[in-house]
Parts: structure tokens; sequence; C-alpha cells
């Protein structure tokens, strides 16, 4: 890598030499997958530090999508946001199930429940709400509105590791919560994910699903897949699970250093923090008005480059317009003017817990000028 980059993240990773001694218990133990001692160990303590009942590891963050969706025998129709990354709606198309994009809320970034009751039809089954940049959703509202109509609500809750409104968990809202632990996250286990759910009775069918469907040695119960996390990437998980805390306190220290340098520039906005919220700081996105700052996001963006400053336009271009969905009727520019919007605007930028001052100064450097 090159020393003078500045990346948009960088992996938290355990320490090498207790990493090591943990391998060393592997491959004593010789059992390297299915439900093995690290693995259960990690389910239990992320079950602890979330605030949950019941975690399911999986090996990434797209099969519990997946798996969610199967479990709960979503069809038909799903209300859910152009605004995401692309497993969010692939999840559904792997299911044979339509998206069907809302606009979101100009602040949160997030599914606008005032928009969700017109875009349900009699073949709507479920709302897939995200919880963008770990910005809570309106969980109440899109709640209220899938009681109205008998839906199920699946979170994807990607960004969301840790994050508390009034102390509780948000992974509690909804029917289920599906996390990723891929590297690019506040928590990783390199690649990995989970499924929350509230009870015991739909924990063993998850883990039914994410093992073949096998629920003994000869019997199958369902057609599943292999979602399984091993013995490997679970001890990683642990040890990283230790020092998350310490990451976040780092990555509230780089936000506050941004939001202070930029709160007076023209033309370039960003999140606040929201009273009662445990935010996790997974991005820092700011958003560029062309027409204030006197440059578009994209001349920002390319700038930034040139000077080895990586930075992200999470989350742009909409999945709406990619060639998969951008036929569907709810894919219309005109029916998303916020999303398409903010995704015109936005630039993530580094955010990781090592990023030292002298890197967050030149990151500013450059947007101040």
């Amino acid at each position: 890598m090159d020393e003078n980059q500045i990346t948009v993240m960088l992996p938290l990773m355990p320490s090498l030499e207790e990493f090591n001694v943990y391998l060393q218990d592997i491959w004593q133990r010789k059992w390297v997958t299915n439900n093995g001692y690290y693995h259960n160990q990690l389910e239990q303590a992320l079950a602890k530090y979330l605030k949950v009942p019941y975690v399911s590891l999986f090996t990434n963050g797209t099969l519990p999508l997946i798996t969610a969706l199967q479990a709960l025998r979503i069809t038909g129709e799903v209300i859910t946001t152009p605004y995401s990354f692309v497993a969010t709606s692939h999840s559904l198309w792997w299911n044979g199930i339509k998206p069907v994009f809302v606009d979101i809320d100009p602040v949160t970034c997030n599914l606008n429940p005032a928009k969700i009751e017109s875009a349900i039809t009699p073949e709507t089954t479920a709302i897939m709400p995200v919880h963008v940049y770990g910005m809570p959703c309106d969980s109440e509202g899109i709640q209220a509105i899938a009681d109205k109509y008998g839906l199920k609500v699946i979170y994807d809750a990607a960004h969301a590791f840790g994050v508390e409104v009034e102390g509780k968990s948000i992974l509690e809202a909804g029917d289920m919560s599906i996390l990723s632990f891929h590297a690019t996250k506040v928590y990783n286990t390199i690649e990995g994910g989970a499924i929350v759910m509230h009870d015991e009775k739909t924990k063993k069918q998850i883990d039914y699903l994410k093992n073949f469907g096998f629920a003994g040695e000869t019997e199958v119960v369902a057609p599943g897949i292999n979602g399984k996390m091993d013995e490997i990437r679970a001890a990683y998980g642990l040890l990283n699970l230790k020092q998350v805390d310490a990451a976040i306190s780092d990555r509230q220290r780089i936000a506050d250093a941004y939001k202070k340098a930029l709160c007076n520039v023209e033309g370039i906005s960003f999140m606040e923090d929201v009273a009662g919220v445990r935010h996790n700081y997974s991005y820092f996105p700011i958003f560029v008005d062309a027409e204030k700052y006197g440059m578009t996001r994209d001349e920002l963006y390319f700038r930034l480059k040139e000077h080895h400053i990586l930075g992200r336009r999470y989350f742009y271009p909409l999945i709406s317009t990619f060639s998969t969905y951008h036929n569907l009727e709810s894919s219309r520019k005109e029916n998303l003017p916020v999303a398409t919007r903010m995704a015109e605007q936005v630039i993530c930028l580094p955010m990781h817990c090592e990023l030292g001052q002298k890197d967050i100064e030149r990151v500013l450097e450059f947007i101040r000028k």
C-alpha cells in the first residue's frame, strides 16, 4: 500500500500474538467449522455485547439477508430503499422477490416512513429498511405501518453494530436484524455476518437453514444452504470484540474533528449526532452542494483522489439505476428525488481508528480550500 495514501477504511485487527494463541488452540482441537468452540463462544459474547437474546453467525453478511427472507417465507413484493449497498436488494432478487423502492429521509438517509404506505400493494409482504451509516431508522413509524398491513420487517443493520437508542439496541426492532462483519465495518471477522432474532424457536430454525437444513445426522428439515462461520474467523472476532469500544471512541474523536473543521464551510453539510443515540461512527459522509461550494461532488472526490486521499461515494449510484432494477416502476428517478440528490452529493471521508491527526488535517486541508 502507498504509505502516502489515506484510505477510506482500514480493518480493525487483533494482536497477532493473541491471535496465534487462539490458532494454536484450534490446531490442537482440530475442529475448524460446524459450531465449534470459538463459534459458540462468539455467538454468546455478541448477544451479551449487543444486548439481544439470540445471534446466529454466518460466513458473510449477504447470506443472512437471503436466509432471513427464507425463514419468514417472504414472497411477492418488499418495500426497501434504493440508497444502500446492492446486497440489500440482491437478497430479494435471489429469493424471487420484487423490490419496491421508496424515497429516503433527507436528514437520516433512511427509508422515509411517510413514503411507505402509498407503495403498499396486495403483493407486499414485508419492509426491508437499512440503518444507513448506522443512523437509526424511525423504527416506531415503520412498525406502525407494518402492523397496520400485517407486514414483516427485516432490518439490514450492516452499519449498525452496537448502536443503541436510549440504552436499547436498535437490533431489537422488527422481526429480524442482519449484521455484516466485513473487514470494512466497525467490527469485523474479516468476512462474516449474523442474524439477530427474538426467540429460541427462530434461532433453531435459522441454525438449520444455514447448515443445509440438517436437524440431526440423518434428518433434513428444510432446503438450507451452507452459511456457517468457521473457527478461525470466530476466534478473530472474539479478539476484536475486546477492542471494538476503543475503536469506536477513536472514530468519535475523528468525527468530532471533522465536524469542528467543516461546520462553517459553505456548501458542505454532514450528519449530526442524535440525542439519546449511542452512535458507532461507522462512516463520516459529507454532502456537497455544488452551487454553494463552488465545486461538484465529483470534482472534489477526484481532487482528493489525486492527492492520495480515498473517499468513497457511498451510496452512488443508486441501486435503482443498476441494470437489474432500472426497469422497475419504482426505480423511476422522479419517484426518488431525495435519494437521487443525496447520491449525487455524498462523499464518505476516511474513517478508521488508525487515522492520525496529521491525516485528518490533510483531508480537511483540501476540503477547506
